[in-house]
């Protein structure tokens, strides 16, 4: 899971790259692995600037200064199929054909035979182990069939079309072609979210923006925005700054990664007509239902618990209608280091367990002679919830009951978010009995499948279904032979190369010679022509 955006503005004199900093800095929550901003000039010269971790190690003041052009894409990485090598930071450029900058978020689920079909028969050179390399790349090879000077809209849909064709899997992708505009669209299911809205200007000019999420487009003062729908593709020229939004693709189901709502999206965005504020706060009502009967109603109930604490940040609104809900007493007893990323996200189980006391830190007064019932949005490796466990223990609550807003994962989420190996999963072949003993509490009590759908397509009755495999086993995309098996070899490169990452990091080199670390930095990529 990534998190992207571009710009366009209608002032060409104009410089988006402070704009698209700030609409990062709104997405961070959905990858703190390595950010990136490619922007666009005068006669479609190219600036980049990239590199590994979180908005505030890769760009400063004077790394934005070099950002030049009012037109520009920006990507936060979530590390997903490939290593977290300087390399695979993102947007990704070709220079032929036109020059072509993309930001994408999913995963290809045929990744391992489009790297051939580039190698044997689109004869392209792929220099990393990710699969938006490859996307990147089928698009500059079905863009390069028109053999033309100069392309036109048409010739980019068709070679959208071919896009479609050939990949398979979740993608939402933000790009842009040197000098002549951007592009957006989003994978036949509409498993990964995007949005595409306009702002007017005082002298009643409109700028064009692209993101992951709702709030970028309303925090940046657009009056009206859309979701892509599954298929669609959009594409806004420089020249008459209008956007054209057209199906390339039929749309094959309309299953939205239910993980955007359950974890990932910030609670203020709305994703294809459904808050996700509100969408939590339905998993509260939902999972204090099925409590209830875990403790053989509500009296009981509250015989037994004394105080719901959430765990922050993603979990407090379905904790807090949960708690309105049962009728007990609701209190933040966690205290969370907001400089501490999110430990979902990072790259290695050690890190996770090593952060988690840094983030949290279980206020004593809380807990000290309670029974306790803890909410979370969800239990994955289980690395997390065992050390709150802990932390509630060792803070004096007598019974520590769990709650999870989501059902028992049980395996792999093959559309950009690394989960885990499904062996590492603390529900793999586990009853939740044992996984309560697994983490150390008195009980878990994780929320139906089919109430989570429930809570989530309550404000739009036009999607039945949402993309839940990590839950069931069954993607809405199928999944290749030896895909699963591609995602395990990739994630035990991706371990060595990290150990190989630390050793060769812990010299410190300043690749650009500024003091500033290790953040990637080229200007002026490539003079691809002027569009004008």
């Amino acid at each position: 899971m990534c998190g992207i955006c571009g710009i366009l503005l209608a002032d060409q004199k104009a410089m988006c790259a402070s704009q698209l900093l700030e609409s990062l800095h709104f997405l961070q929550h959905r990858g703190q692995d390595a950010a990136g901003i490619v922007t666009c000039g005068p006669r479609g010269r190219l600036y980049q600037c990239k590199g590994n971790g979180m908005i505030r190690d890769v760009f400063n003041e004077q790394r934005l200064l070099g950002l030049i052009g009012n037109m520009g894409v920006g990507h936060l990485r979530y590390p997903t199929a490939g290593s977290s090598a300087n390399s695979e930071a993102q947007p990704f450029y070709v220079n032929s054909p036109y020059g072509i900058i993309l930001s994408h978020n999913g995963n290809l689920i045929n990744a391992p035979a489009l790297k051939r079909y580039l190698d044997q028969d689109a004869h392209r050179h792929i220099n990393t182990d990710s699969d938006s390399e490859l996307l990147l790349n089928v698009f500059a090879s079905e863009l390069e069939k028109t053999n033309k000077v100069r392309v036109n809209e048409e010739d980019i849909f068709t070679a959208l079309a071919g896009v479609f064709r050939e990949c398979r899997g979740a993608f939402a992708c933000v790009g842009m072609l040197a000098g002549f505009g951007l592009i957006g669209f989003r994978d036949a299911n509409g498993i990964r979210p995007l949005v595409v809205g306009e702002r007017v200007n005082v002298d009643g000019s409109v700028d064009q923006l692209m993101a992951s999420e709702s709030v970028v487009l309303k925090a940046l003062g657009c009056q009206k925005w859309t979701d892509l729908l599954p298929g669609q593709a959009v594409i806004i020229p420089k020249g008459t700054m209008k956007p054209i939004i057209r199906q390339v693709a039929p749309m094959l189901s309309y299953t939205p990664d239910i993980f955007e709502y359950v974890y990932f999206a910030r609670p203020d965005t709305v994703i294809d007509g459904i808050s996700v504020y509100r969408s939590r706060l339905a998993m509260g009502d939902k999972l204090a239902a099925n409590i209830v009967k875990r403790f053989g109603g509500i009296e009981n109930l509250k015989k037994e618990v004394d105080v719901v604490v959430p765990v922050p940040d993603t979990s407090r609104n379905a904790a807090l209608q949960l708690s309105f809900t049962l009728g007990l007493i609701y209190r933040e007893g966690f205290v969370k280091n907001r400089y501490v990323g999110r430990t979902f996200i990072m790259p290695d189980q050690q890190a996770r367990r090593s952060s988690v006391r840094t983030k949290l830190n279980a206020m004593e007064l809380e807990f000290r002679g309670r029974n306790v019932l803890i909410v979370d949005d969800s239990i994955v490796r289980g690395t997390t919830s065992k050390e709150i466990v802990q932390m509630a223990r060792e803070a004096g609550a007598k019974n520590v009951y769990v709650a999870s807003c989501a059902p028992p994962i049980r395996h792999n989420h093959i559309y950009g978010i690394d989960l885990a190996d499904t062996k590492e999963l603390v529900a793999y072949s586990r009853t939740e009995a044992e996984i309560a003993a697994a983490i150390g509490a008195d009980d878990v009590i994780y929320q139906t499948l089919p109430d989570l759908i429930a809570a989530c397509a309550e404000e739009n009755h036009n999607i039945k279904e949402f993309e839940v495999g990590v839950f069931t086993g069954e993607y809405v995309t199928g999944v290749e032979n030896g895909y699963l098996e591609h995602l395990e070899e990739i994630r035990f490169q991706n371990a060595r190369l990290k150990k190989l990452e630390k050793r060769t990091n812990s010299i410190g080199f300043d690749v650009n010679g500024d003091g500033e670390g290790k953040a990637e930095v080229d200007i002026g990529l490539y003079n691809t022509g002027d569009y004008r």
